[in-house]
């Protein structure tokens, strides 16, 4: 199972993590580990590209984002990035589980 998890700070993420694998199918043949992975990876590169000091990311263990500064394009593709994450929980359960954790 793919497990996501999303820390806020007033309602704005602050980081996510990714770990695990769906299991919906053999390695290589996972759509839905291949859709987690091509939502992620572009929604990381465009803030990237278009605000490159805003997040920092780490790839080495699963994947961790972290958002250093918030900003109009970094919090809305990190929304959307969140959004269609979530739609593919709601179409494979068994699949991944998001969790969202806020502070106070």
């Amino acid at each position: 199972m793919i497990k996501i998890n999303l820390k806020y700070d007033n309602d704005l993420i602050e980081s996510i993590s990714i770990t695990g694998h769906a299991g919906y199918d053999i390695y290589g043949k996972d759509i839905v580990c291949a859709s987690v992975s091509s939502i992620v990876i572009t929604s990381v590169n465009a803030i990237v590209r278009l605000s490159s000091d805003s997040i920092n990311y780490d790839d080495s263990n699963g994947l961790s984002i972290n958002v250093l500064s918030h900003n109009d394009v970094t919090d809305t593709l990190i929304d959307n990035m969140v959004s269609l994450l979530k739609d593919l929980e709601k179409q494979y359960k068994k699949n991944i589980i998001i969790k969202e954790v806020h502070s106070c």
